[in-house]
C-alpha cells in the first residue's frame, strides 16, 4: 500500500503543475492589463473548484432549491438540483469540524478520499491477483490522467470508494453491507447505479446454486440511494421528475446511444486541432478498448465486469458529453485488468544435467514481480504527462467536462 500512496502523492504534484499553468496565465494577463495579481493560492483554489465544483459548493452553501423555474438554464442557480447529495453532504459535515471554510473542506475531503480509493484498489486487486498486480493497479489508477478529479471538488472519489467497498463486500458475501455501500454509491453520482448490476451478477449464482435468498438484499438496497435522492429533490422542489427536467433543460441532456462519440471521432479526424474535446474522446475510446481487451484476457470477476460495463454504457449513451478520461476513471476495475495483463519477465535459469543444458523458468513471487520495465516506465511517463496536460486543459476551461 505504501507504493500506491507514494505514487498518489506524486500524482497530486502533477495536478498542481497543471493547475499552475492557469495561475501563470492569469498572472501574465493581470500584468498586461495593469490589474492587481491574485495570489497563487487563490488561483489554484479557483481551478480546483471550477466546473462541477461550483455547483457542489453551491449545494454546500444553500442546499437544494425549493422551486425550479420553467425552462431552467445552466445560468440559473436552481440548476444545482442536477447534482447528487452525498459529496456536498460530506463536505458540509467536515466543514463543521475543520477550520478554513467550505472550499478547504471540499478539497480536503477529496484528497483524503483519493488516498482511500488508492488503497481500496489495492485491496480489491489482492483478492484475485498477486501483490505485484495490486501495486501496479494502484500506480496506474493514481497516475491515470482522469485522476485529476481526485483533487478537484468533484464527486468521483466518493463514488469510487463506496463502489469498491461494495465489490469487496460482494466477494465476501456480506450482502447487507454491500447493499448499504451500494446505496451510498447510487446517491453520489448517476453512474453509481452501475453497482446494482454488480450486486445482481454476484447474487444470482448464489441464489441459483444454494437456494439462498439473502444475496438479493444487496440488489434491493443498492438502488435506494438513487431513489431516495429523486424523491427528496421532488419533495423540496414541489414537482415530480425535477432532476430529469433539470438535466433535460439546463444541460440539454438526452440520449444518442453512442452517436455523439461517433460524431466526436469524425470531427477529430476531419480537423484534429479545432478543439481538444474530440481528441479527448478519441483517446478515451482507444484507452477504453485496450482496457476492455485486458479485462477479457485476465478474466476479471463477473461483478467487476458488470459494474464497468454499465459505467461505459452510461458514458456513451448521453447526447452531450461523451467519452472522457474522468468517466473512464470511474470504471476502476479496468485498471486492475491492465495491471494483471502487463507482461512480466520470468527469470530463466540454465543448468547442466548429464552433459547437456536444461532450461528452467523461475516461478518465484519475487521474479514474477519483475515486469517489462521499458514499456511500464514509458506508460507511467505518458500518464504523468497526460495528467498535467489534462489538468491544465480543465484549468483554462479548454476542455468540456
Amino acid at each position: 500500500m505504501a507504493v500506491g500512496l507514494g505514487v498518489y502523492v506524486l500524482s497530486r504534484m502533477c495536478v498542481m503543475a497543471g493547475a499552475m499553468v492557469r495561475a501563470s496565465q492569469l498572472a501574465v494577463d493581470a500584468r498586461t492589463d495593469g490589474e492587481p495579481e491574485q495570489s497563487a493560492l487563490t488561483t489554484l483554489t479557483q481551478v480546483l473548484t471550477s466546473w462541477d465544483g461550483r455547483w457542489y459548493l453551491e449545494l454546500v452553501r444553500t442546499g437544494y432549491p425549493d422551486s425550479i423555474p420553467a425552462d431552467v438554464t445552466f445560468d440559473d442557480l436552481e440548476a444545482r438540483a442536477a447534482f447528487f447529495p452525498m459529496y456536498p453532504g460530506a463536505v458540509r459535515l467536515v466543514d463543521t469540524v475543520l477550520p478554513g471554510g467550505d472550499t478547504f473542506a471540499a478539497l480536503f475531503v477529496n484528497f483524503v478520499l483519493g488516498a482511500i480509493s488508492v488503497v481500496m484498489i489495492g485491496i480489491l486487486a489482492r483478492q484475485v491477483f498477486p501483490d505485484g498486480v495490486a501495486a501496479r493497479a494502484m500506480t496506474i489508477y493514481a497516475i491515470f490522467p482522469g485522476s485529476f478529479v481526485l483533487s478537484f471538488a468533484y464527486s468521483e472519489a466518493l463514488l469510487i470508494v463506496f463502489a469498491a467497498a461494495c465489490l469487496l463486500l460482494l466477494m465476501d458475501e456480506q450482502w447487507l453491507l454491500a447493499g448499504f455501500a451500494g446505496a451510498i454509491a447510487t446517491a453520489t453520482r448517476p453512474n453509481g447505479i452501475a453497482v446494482v448490476l454488480a450486486c445482481l451478477v454476484a447474487a444470482l449464482p448464489v441464489v441459483w446454486s444454494r437456494r439462498e435468498w439473502r444475496p438479493l438484499l444487496a440488489v434491493a438496497i443498492a438502488p435506494l440511494g438513487f431513489v431516495a435522492f429523486q424523491l427528496y429533490v421532488d419533495d423540496v422542489a414541489g414537482e415530480r421528475g425535477a432532476w430529469f427536467r433539470v438535466q433535460r433543460e439546463a444541460w440539454d441532456e438526452g440520449t444518442s446511444f453512442g452517436w455523439t462519440a461517433v460524431e466526436s471521432v469524425r470531427e477529430f479526424f476531419s480537423d484534429p486541432f479545432q478543439s481538444p474535446a474530440p481528441g479527448l474522446t478519441v483517446v478515451s475510446l482507444i484507452v477504453l478498448g485496450f482496457m476492455g481487451w485486458c479485462a477479457w484476457k485476465v478474466r476479471l470477476p463477473l461483478p467487476w465486469v458488470a459494474y464497468s460495463a454499465v459505467i461505459v454504457a452510461l458514458m456513451l449513451v448521453p447526447e452531450t458529453v461523451t467519452a472522457r478520461p474522468r468517466f473512464v476513471f470511474t470504471a476502476f476495475p479496468l485498471f486492475i485488468a491492465v495491471a494483471a495483463w502487463w507482461p512480466e519477465r520470468v527469470r530463466t535459469v540454465r543448468t547442466t544435467r548429464g552433459g547437456g543444458d536444461h532450461v528452467e523458468r523461475s516461478t518465484s513471487e519475487d521474479d514474477r514481480a519483475s515486469i517489462d520495465r521499458v514499456g511500464w516506465d514509458a506508460a507511467i511517463l505518458l500518464c504523468g504527462a497526460g495528467l498535467v496536460t489534462l489538468t491544465a486543459l480543465y484549468a483554462v476551461l479548454g476542455a468540456i467536462p
